[in-house]
């Protein structure tokens, strides 16, 4: 995969986990069974594209280990973005959760001892700032407070994610190592979704397996490969189209017109994606860092 390639994955990747705010609005149930049954998709669907690669990368002991905390993270993200879905909704918790580019910027700084250029603090304030006007409206009432609290800690999960992938995933095929984190999740979450299966219905089934196979299994699998070539810097640019293509398709699907306000933030993000695509010419890939 080239540099070409990889951001074509990243923007179809954001894409697909753009929908995960939709399918988590429509399925009527607790985010911790949304979390199990979207792993348990993604494992069925992952085991069948994981044996399409190179059979021979089996991972260690030590490197199932790795894979298994960073399924912890992603699995923690999903969850504590569902809950602020669920308690002050989907532009509320999409605006808290694409804070992750500043957490990432941050962390890469310190565990890879990467300098941070100005330009991309400069392109994550762009990004930060259109993002607070794609979110149609702010209430500071106790439910969104606390809401935004739970998002903000998604993002932070996040960029915890795209780091760590960085070092756990290097060597194996995508696929392969997003089973392995979907695994993880699905083990660890059955214990806490188990009595409350019984209740929930054929259509949040449909739901959450979308979300399994879209935005889990296909989506995770461009993020990872992705990372085999960007750094996480650079992904997590792209990635912040996640609320304007999640906007889109509530447009789309529920009839939720953008304002002006909205349509401006919007193109502040494509801007700040447009810059960060010529910066990140000049940044080392994964394969050169040592």
């Amino acid at each position: 995969m080239n540099r070409r390639s990889a951001l074509f994955a990243l923007h179809l990747g954001a894409v697909l986990f753009g929908l995960s705010g939709i399918f988590g609005k429509l399925a009527l149930a607790a985010p911790i069974v949304i979390v199990f049954g979207r792993a348990l998709f993604a494992v069925a669907a992952l085991g069948v594209f994981s044996r399409t690669g190179d059979n021979d990368q089996r991972p260690s002991r030590m490197r199932l280990l790795a894979l298994a905390g960073a399924g912890l993270l992603l699995g923690g993200h999903w969850w504590s973005f569902f809950i602020a879905v669920k308690v002050a909704g989907v532009a509320v918790a999409t605006l808290g959760f694409a804070s992750f580019p500043a957490f990432t910027v941050l962390l890469e700084g310190l565990l890879f001892k990467e300098k941070i250029r100005r330009s991309e603090f400069a392109v994550i304030a762009l990004v930060c700032l259109g993002l607070i006007l794609v979110t149609p409206h702010f209430d500071f009432g106790s439910e969104a407070t606390v809401g935004l609290g739970w998002a903000i800690l998604s993002g932070l999960l996040f960029a915890l994610v795209s780091v760590s992938n960085r070092a756990t995933t290097r060597g194996l095929n995508p696929a392969q190592a997003a089973l392995w984190q979907n695994v993880s999740i699905l083990l660890c979450s059955l214990p806490f979704a188990w009595s409350l299966l019984p209740d929930v219905r054929a259509l949040d089934w449909l739901w959450i397996g979308l979300l399994g196979l879209l935005c889990t299994a296909l989506a995770h699998s461009l993020f990872v490969a992705s990372l085999r070539v960007l750094n996480a810097r650079s992904a997590s640019v792209v990635f912040a189209l996640e609320p304007v293509y999640g906007i889109a398709f509530a447009w789309w699907i529920f009839n939720e017109q953008p304002g002006l306000r909205m349509l401006v933030g919007g193109a502040l993000i494509l801007l700040a994606t447009v810059i960060s695509a010529r910066l990140s010419k000049h940044s080392p890939s994964v394969d050169d860092l040592s």
